[in-house]
């Protein structure tokens, strides 16, 4: 009885580990929101550049999910998944030391790569060390680590921004960083040997990948997730210091926002788990986003009474709820590569898509609040998005795709 137990848990550390590696990478995101402020004070930025710096973490992922799927293919999803760690390391300590906003971008775009790097193959490796039973557990996880992190990051960020110069934050992030490496090396198992083909079966691979329609498909409705919550998450501590609220306060709400999320995607597994068809989570789920968002920012709430609160508990509700999208499509990604493809080169072509909405969506609010005077334009994008999301869902269903969420 024992060896079952002790490679059950083996297997759960596996990925617990790569679920906490994913959260330290995605917190290299969120330890910037906060101390926006403080770098457009220190090096001169506008909204709008404040509002590419945000994105710019993105765009590694936009042009290179399907060359880190090629990457990993060729030397393996843990060594891959170890690279990305480094290069955030790097990428933050580097940052630290940024003289102004150019250097401090491409520092950006080095965690970027870091954060591809890492994300792009933890799906798979989840799928590969997690008893049949309990994907969907494991995957639910998964999908709260953009949560967690942004619960972790805004929190952290709020109390050593108060203490320290955002330079300090920078630091410490590549410290923390450096935790889950051991980690990685003793509880994910090693990469197994390759093949012996080398680069063209991988590329062969790859190219089925590709080819299929699938993460295609999904990519593009988790994009029109991504374009609305990173934009609204992204920039809530800046709407809130704009709105008078001071000290660690508007950090520690948007990270309650962010919370939330993780809260939500992690309650939608077993939904996921009992088998409801994906369009019946992701429709609903793109209606309530679209309408908490045009009530959170079309309505004057400094004229109601109590209408801070209404107002929190509205974008609260728009990030608790929209996180059952990411769950679901993340649950669709560890199955959708077909038969001879890269389980990878599908998660990272729908990384390269969604990641499109990441990028876009902080500048395009950046640009509406710059024109319009304001924030109470925001809505103008998330109900757009929400619609097209909405539209594009009526095609995904488990029949089509061929998956299967309950369980097995």
């Amino acid at each position: 009885m024992s060896a079952p137990v002790l490679t059950r848990r083996q297997t759960d550390a596996a990925w617990i580990v790569v679920v906490l590696a994913g959260i330290t990478a995605a917190m290299h995101i969120w330890k910037l929101p906060a101390a926006i402020p403080q770098i457009q004070a220190e090096l001169g930025m506008s909204l709008v550049q404040a509002g590419v710096l945000l994105g710019l973490v993105q765009v590694a992922g936009m042009a290179g999910g399907l060359a880190v799927s090629l990457f990993a293919e060729t030397i393996g999803a843990r060594r891959c998944l170890l690279a990305g760690l480094w290069l955030l390391v790097a990428g933050s300590v580097a940052g630290g030391f940024a003289p102004d906003a150019g250097v401090l971008m491409a520092c950006r775009a080095l965690e970027g790569a870091g954060f591809l790097l890492t994300t792009v193959v933890a799906p798979g490796l989840i799928r590969a060390n997690t008893p049949l039973r309990r994907v969907n557990t494991a995957v639910g996880f998964w999908s709260a680590y953009q949560g967690c992190a942004t619960f972790a990051g805004l929190v952290a960020s709020a109390l050593v921004l108060q203490v320290a110069g955002w330079q300090v934050w920078w630091w410490l992030m590549a410290a923390l960083t450096l935790v889950p490496i051991p980690l990685v090396l003793k509880f994910v198992p090693a990469d197994p040997p390759r093949d012996g083909a080398g680069l063209p079966a991988a590329a062969r691979r790859i190219g089925v990948a590709v080819r299929s329609a699938k993460p295609w498909i999904a990519g593009v409705v988790f994009g029109c997730y991504t374009v609305q919550w990173m934009a609204v998450v992204g920039f809530l501590p800046t709407v809130y210091e704009h709105n008078g609220v001071a000290g660690i306060w508007p950090g520690i709400l948007s990270a309650v926002v962010g919370g939330l999320n993780a809260v939500g995607a992690v309650g939608t597994a077993p939904l996921l788990q009992r088998g409801v068809p994906a369009r019946r989570l992701l429709i609903p789920a793109f209606v309530l986003m679209g309408t908490t968002s045009l009530l959170t920012f079309a309505v004057d709430w400094t004229q109601l009474p109590g209408g801070s609160a209404a107002q929190f508990a509205c974008v609260a509700a728009f990030s608790l709820i929209g996180a059952v999208i990411p769950a679901t499509l993340t649950r669709m990604a560890v199955d959708l590569a077909p038969p001879g493809g890269s389980a990878p080169a599908a998660m990272g072509l729908m990384q390269q898509i969604f990641n499109v909405g990441n990028f876009t969506g902080p500048a395009l609010v950046a640009w509406l609040a710059t024109t319009t005077g304001g924030w109470q334009s925001t809505w103008w994008m998330t109900c757009t998005f929400a619609v097209l999301g909405i539209g594009l869902s009526l095609y995904l269903s488990e029949k089509r795709l061929g998956l299967s969420f309950g369980h097995r």
